[in-house]
């Protein structure tokens, strides 16, 4: 059948745009090339070390790490100050991890770590201020200001939880409840060296693998847990080989790039009905435990400035984009600069947020789903009973 004129136009038209946004899409496409050093697998296939990913994403990651790292001396500065109290846990070091995992994961990916969180709150879409007033015990935090370092969520996001270990069977329940539904979805469930040792941890092994759940448990070997080395806690500190019975990959957690498409890999091996997958991202704190460990009686600072120097993950982000001609130093200074001005206003925000009010209704708010609460809140005496209805305490009033 014969086309007419406007039709072979209009066809000839589409064909050009067509072409157009194919050019533009492959100039806006990198090569990159890991080295051989970013991955050792455990009964697996490591993933490939070249894979393509647009500009726009670098740049991104670049961004976020910038910001998580500038939240996270804000933070500290908090605390020096004393406007933060209680404990308070930095990932300064670490930012490549939540930044790799978050690219390489969708919204209806579920994350759980543990108190070494505000990367992950941020990423998965926690804003600054809400994480930075929640540590100052704000209402506008995250969790109302009630949970500090330790109890942060966000959507997707199922905390920040302060028992050791305790969110590993808590990620597979979450893969649990992805296979039951149907989904594709996956579960990451993060924790530390120090925690690797928990029997939660090899019970929740146990269930994924006999389930076959789509959850990826990932060891942040940060090298110490508290101020222990790994290589006095653990028999064996190859946390990838842990599983046993469940495949392993190692990563390079200094580099955002390998912590990208390890997580990437991770999400397809368990989306595809593989089941569960163990990860090891190699990372390094820069500061202490918490804020009340100086992190130099155990290590030296020559350690520290070595990391520092050598295998930062920003540094290294920003070396590759003036490589790859994505940025140059002075676009490079004006998002870091971008990033500071962001973050001090967020902080401004927050500090100028009221704490909470003092009503003991508060303290019972988020119990229950409002609307699903029982009549009353058992205590261990009846005047320590809560009455939703009346909002108070069972035979007292106020």
């Amino acid at each position: 059948m014969l086309r007419t004129s406007a039709a072979r136009r209009q066809l000839a038209g589409a064909t050009v745009i067509a072409r157009r946004t194919m050019a533009k899409s492959a100039s806006d496409l990198v090569e990159i090339e890991l080295p051989a050093s970013s991955f050792e697998g455990y009964n697996l296939e490591i993933p490939s070390l070249s894979f393509e990913t647009e500009k726009e994403n670098l740049l991104q990651m670049y961004k976020d790490m910038v910001v998580i790292r500038r939240m996270e001396m804000a933070a500290d500065a908090l605390y020096k100050a004393k406007k933060i109290r209680g404990f308070c846990h930095l990932s300064v070091g670490q930012e490549a991890i939540a930044v790799g995992i978050e690219h390489a994961i969708s919204k209806q990916d579920t994350v759980i770590t543990s108190y070494r969180c505000h990367g992950f709150a941020h990423m998965r879409g926690a804003s600054v201020k809400a994480i930075l007033a929640e540590l100052m015990g704000r209402r506008s935090g995250v969790s109302h200001g009630k949970g500090g370092s330790m109890h942060m969520f966000a959507p997707g996001f199922y905390g920040g939880n302060g028992i050791v270990g305790a969110q590993v069977p808590l990620g597979a329940g979450l893969a649990f409840a992805q296979k039951y539904r149907g989904t594709n979805d996956v579960s990451f469930a993060l924790y530390g060296d120090g925690a690797a040792n928990q029997g939660q941890v090899f019970e929740a092994y146990n269930m994924a693998k006999l389930w076959n759940l789509p959850v990826v448990f990932c060891a942040e070997n940060n090298r110490y847990g508290m101020g222990t080395s790994s290589s006095r806690s653990s028999a064996m500190t190859e946390y990838y080989k842990r599983g046993q019975y469940i495949p392993g990959l190692k990563v390079n957690g200094m580099d955002v790039l390998s912590c990208y498409q390890a997580s990437k890999f991770a999400k397809d091996w368990a989306s595809q009905g593989n089941g569960p997958l163990v990860l090891e991202y190699e990372t390094y704190r820069y500061g202490g435990h918490s804020m009340s460990d100086p992190g130099t009686t155990y290590r030296t600072r020559e350690e520290v400035q070595h990391m520092r120097s050598r295998n930062d993950p920003i540094a290294g982000l920003k070396a590759l984009l003036i490589d790859k001609g994505i940025a140059d130093e002075e676009e490079i200074k004006a998002y870091d600069k971008k990033a500071r001005k962001y973050v001090d206003e967020q902080v401004a925000a927050a500090e100028a947020d009221a704490p909470p009010e003092a009503k003991m209704d508060i303290l019972f708010e988020d119990v229950y789903v409002p609307g699903s609460e029982i009549p009353v809140l058992r205590g261990r005496i009846s005047d320590d009973s809560w009455d939703f209805a009346k909002k108070t305490f069972l035979n007292k009033v106020y």
